[in-house]
């Protein structure tokens, strides 16, 4: 059968690039081993964190799908860092993993332009170098012009538990993609090893939750999506408990069993969720580790133990286990386990995610050396746009560091690479304050409906919440409110009382005052999701306005382009490693070059010069 689009692999990066390259108007085949699992949480079942959470609703102001089977799965909901700046607040959810993994299918058979088959790719086709198709293991020929590999940790993945059991899979009860990690190979793509890890699971029923700390979810409504309000399903709590020195000794006393220390695992894992054997061994001195125990859902007892990722034998982790507080009795349900795959470069992309060796060729999530739900699903959607675009002949979709988070992660691997499984926080951002998740809508909402990605409801919706934030920045700039209206809220809020009516804007600009209590003094009903915008413009206009200007000067930067044809090798007045990199990388622009480890000012300067001469060049040759 011929498509315009063929996605490879079904979870969290395949979902988004499937429906979206849908929503751009490509006839779209998602393809992978086990219908079943299409949008499974093969880690810990929750959605969003700190700049994950801005990443899912921008993927969503896109019209992909995270945002809104989180909504319809959710079962705890917090905004973290809520007394923190909203540079780094971030809504998060724990889900129910079936509901997520149904809402994900759901939404996928909703789109009519894609359609599901059950198989295993074990070779692309190829027409002069080109994309032309897939071919499974059992003989079936798919045919398009462009194809998405979103393969996670399939790509000769490896199951470790302890030393002596390894287990060929991509995770727990799915086999292995070998076959088309070795056409890979074949076709000149290079690829790496890296590791990750899943902790035990455990029965909640055995579990003494009276002596642990409990963290119930917030009660205000909030939705990830900016298009649908699904109905919640009920909260349920977290619960928190610790390690301590039980289970320092028995990781101490078996740390050679370990995959990891006693040398069957040598791939570099995740810095910022090391497993259990990590801690120990490197922060010794630490009396304790904080161990969370959250909900798999609501029509089941099991719970996951986040924190105690290990890769020690099964009746070690049991051991474990039964070492931490509340949990002396528990039964172990599912044991952890590392896991070892193939990922490739991701400096071999181009920034639309397409490989640089073979044209139509996309790669999307932790394919390309990541980590994360949110990370996955964002290059999903980047790669799906850009297929559906290389296969209906638009143009390349890339987005802007100072655009959206999804930019920001996108530049850092191809222009910067991975040397260990890359995980996005709002300090990888030079504009975190601009990146915010309140206003991803604001910021993706032109580009979603200049690439036709919107029902004609969704482009309603999207309007009127836009207009509804601009009408309460209006009534701020524009009304003055007396000392008998805003002293008392100004008194509540611990601020000093004024003598003469001023607008609610000057006001609002103080950190402690909230422009809906101001609204509400003088009579104005504003509903917060439509305050919210607002209020942050006028709190941080100063700080908006300098992010504002830097990111100008950046975008001119990556406005000024680089010949594809430059051989970097004859500029003898970069230095030997930039050019070095300059070769690898091959950046698109002079922005993208100035962000490559290696390429300094000066260098930066002299490759600046020589394009301008071979402009100049070219232009008196064809004058001539």
């Amino acid at each position: 059968m011929t498509y315009d689009v063929i996605v490879i692999g079904g979870g969290h990066a395949g979902s988004e690039a499937a429906a979206l390259a849908a929503r751009r108007g490509a006839r779209t085949l998602l393809l992978t081993q086990n219908l079943e699992t299409v949008g499974q949480m093969s880690c810990n079942p929750a959605i969003g964190g700190i700049a994950k959470g801005t990443v899912v609703r921008e993927i969503d102001a896109l019209g992909g799908i995270m945002g809104r089977a989180t909504d319809a799965a959710r079962i705890q909901f917090r905004i973290l860092n809520r007394s923190k700046g909203p540079a780094v607040q971030s809504p998060r959810a724990q889900c129910d993993r079936s509901l997520y993994r149904r809402a994900v299918r759901g939404l996928l058979e909703a789109c009519s332009r894609v359609d599901l088959y059950q198989g295993t790719v074990a070779r692309f086709l190829l027409r002069r170098g080109c994309i032309d198709g897939v071919e499974t293991l059992d003989g079936q020929r798919f045919t398009a012009p462009a194809a998405v590999l979103t393969a996670g940790t399939f790509l000769r993945g490896t199951i470790h538990q302890g030393l002596d059991t390894r287990i060929p899979a991509g995770r727990a009860g799915d086999a292995p993609a070998v076959a088309i990690a070795q056409n890979l190979d074949d076709l000149g793509l290079r690829s790496e090893r890296f590791k990750t890890g899943t902790p035990p699971r455990v029965d909640g029923r055995t579990v003494r939750l009276q002596q642990l700390e409990r963290q119930d979810g917030d009660p205000d409504p909030f939705w990830f999506s900016f298009y649908e309000r699904a109905v919640h399903p009920i909260q349920k709590p977290c619960y928190l408990t610790y390690t301590g020195p039980e289970v320092q000794e028995i990781v101490e006393r078996h740390l050679l069993e370990s995959a990891l220390y006693g040398g069957a695992i040598s791939s570099r894992g995740p810095r910022y969720c090391p497993s259990i054997e990590d801690k120990i061994v490197k922060f010794p001195s630490a009396k304790r580790h904080q161990v969370f125990l959250e909900p798999e859902g609501l029509d089941t007892t099991e719970m996951y133990v986040n924190g105690l990722s290990t890769s020690l034998p099964p009746q070690i982790q049991l051991e474990m286990l039964r070492s931490i507080q509340g949990l002396e009795e528990v039964r172990m349900t599912r044991a952890g386990y590392a896991i070892e795959y193939d990922y490739l470069p991701p400096t071999q992309l181009t920034p639309a995610l397409e490989s640089k060796t073979v044209s139509g060729l996309f790669l999307a999530g932790q394919v390309n050396g990541t980590t994360g739900y949110e990370e996955a699903a964002a290059q999903g959607a980047v790669a799906g746009l850009n297929a559906a675009g290389r296969a209906l002949d638009s143009e390349m979709v890339s987005l802007t560091r100072h655009e959206a988070f999804i930019g920001v992660l996108i530049d850092d691997l191809v222009t910067r690479g991975v040397d260990e499984p890359y995980r996005l926080f709002t300090s990888r951002s030079e504009f975190r304050l601009l990146l915010r998740q309140d206003n991803a809508l604001r910021r993706l909402y032109p580009l979603a409906e200049r690439l036709g990605l919107l029902s004609e409801g969704e482009r309603r919706t999207a309007e009127e919440r836009l207009q509804a934030e601009d009408q309460v920045h209006g009534w701020a700039e524009s009304t003055a409110i007396s000392p008998g209206q805003a002293n008392p809220v100004l008194h509540r809020s611990g601020s000093r009382s004024i003598g003469e009516p001023v607008r609610i804007a000057e006001l609002a600009r103080r950190p402690e005052v909230s422009l809906g209590d101001l609204l509400e003094a003088v009579g104005i009903a504003a509903p917060t999701e439509s305050c919210t915008w607002a209020d942050i413009e006028f709190k941080y206009a100063g700080y908006l306005a300098k992010e504002h200007s830097t990111a100008e000067r950046m975008a001119r930067m990556d406005e000024f382009s680089i010949p594809a044809e430059l051989f970097y090798e004859d500029l003898d007045s970069l230095s030997f490693e930039a050019r070095q990199k300059l070769s690898a990388v091959r950046p698109t622009s002079i922005g993208q070059a100035r962000r490559i480890p290696g390429v300094s000012p000066s260098d930066i300067h002299s490759l600046i010069t020589a394009i301008i001469r071979t402009q100049r060049g070219a232009t008196v040759s064809r004058e001539t």
